[in-house]
């Protein structure tokens, strides 16, 4: 079996995701980040037993690794922002992975970052890339750098570069994405400080007055920290960072008709970090000739689901398992038109769903989203 000759651009965690799935297979992959190393930044994720099925199949690395670092909240619990009536309960931990094949793992993103980073050979990433043109032929892609240094006959080429994707651009046309509305805040406390609170164990979501208006905290670092995220509607905050700084009145002040034991949760707030949400539209088409997408590059969409770093991870399987058996590149083309085919209603649809924000509100069915085994959904 011959090698194809992979370029990854982007190195979050769908990009890595990918490369070691590809890597695995037997490929050359070759990664390209527009950061000049690897950082600690970013929010915390919550993997659901799909994702972390996903990622299981990575490597016991891996695997390991997320386990080490995350937490393994007990339930997902949804209650009522007024009275704090609890309309939604379904254990994890244990029960989710006796019956999912995987627990629900909540993780801060630099650690699974990490987690990926050390299973891909370090000498296969190059730093400081950040892409500036695409030129795709019917044999293959070539990109040219900022730098003006080149890669060239690329067999493949993986957008994995984010809601801003260059490589989205260069396959369909420039498009910017949409400001929601919406902003959210993050914050992190140590969970001694919020332990009264009842289930600080779980994964809970606080239902707001509006689809926009919620709270979800859940459990961080083996549950020594407590995880919390606030979204709600402001039209006039329109920066999208990892790392501004907010105002923890401010956001008091949005949920101070909520229940108690939600204000308790944010008077524990000594800093918070706010950033406004953006999204797109599903695509019609994720796969142009030799040239793909994963994750948010071809589906970014609102937390509401808790889906963003799923979807990515499941993206990479798929995508890996339709190429493992390639080594022509003239067959490039029909196998990413395959995975697209094995993922792009699946992912609308959490796309869509996510927007709308009923999701598990009072109860209903979560096996479609997390029984899904990206190792063995049928091949298109």
């Amino acid at each position: 079996m011959g090698q194809l000759k992979i370029g990854i651009v982007g190195a979050g965690i769908g990009g890595l995701a990918a490369a070691n799935a590809l890597h695995q297979a037997g490929h050359d992959v070759v990664v390209f980040e527009q950061a000049k190393q690897f950082f600690r930044v970013g929010a915390d994720i919550n993997l659901t037993p799909n994702a972390v099925r996903a990622l299981d199949g990575l490597g016991p690395d891996i695997a390991r690794a997320a386990r080490d670092s995350g937490a393994r909240p007990t339930h997902r619990i949804s209650r009522m922002w007024d009275t704090g009536e609890e309309t939604s309960r379904l254990p994890m931990s244990d029960e989710a992975e006796r019956k999912y094949g995987a627990p629900q793992l909540t993780i801060h993103r630099a650690d699974l970052l990490a987690a990926l980073a050390d299973a891909f050979p370090l000498d296969r990433v190059r730093f400081d890339k950040r892409a500036e043109s695409i030129v795709a032929t019917d044999k293959g892609v070539s990109i040219r750098f900022k730098d003006q240094s080149e890669a060239t006959e690329l067999d493949v080429l993986i957008g994995a570069d984010g809601i801003h994707s260059v490589v989205r651009n260069a396959m369909f046309g420039a498009e910017s994405p949409r400001f929601t509305g919406v902003v959210a805040f993050r914050a992190v406390v140590p969970t001694e400080r919020v332990k009264d609170v009842p289930n600080i164990a779980a994964f809970t979501k606080w239902w707001g007055p509006t689809a926009e208006s919620q709270i979800v905290t859940f459990p961080l670092n083996q549950g020594r920290d407590t995880f919390i995220f606030a979204t709600t509607a402001q039209d006039s905050w329109h920066e999208e960072s990892w790392t501004t700084a907010g105002s923890v009145e401010e956001l008091r002040g949005f949920y101070a008709d909520f229940h108690p034991d939600a204000r308790a949760l944010l008077d524990a707030c000594d800093t918070v970090l706010k950033t406004a949400l953006y999204e797109r539209d599903p695509l019609k088409n994720w796969s142009n000739g030799h040239m793909t997408l994963v994750g948010d590059a071809c589906h970014p969409m609102m937390p509401f689901m808790a889906q963003g770093a799923g979807m990515a991870i499941e993206d990479a399987v798929v995508l890996s398992r339709n190429l493992a058996d390639v080594s022509n590149a003239a067959d490039v083309p029909a196998a990413l038109a395959r995975y697209e085919a094995m993922r792009i209603e699946r992912a609308s649809n959490i796309q869509i769903g996510s927007r709308g924000n009923q999701w598990l509100k009072s109860g209903g069915n979560a096996d479609w989203v997390y029984g899904y085994d990206a190792w063995a959904a049928p091949m298109a």
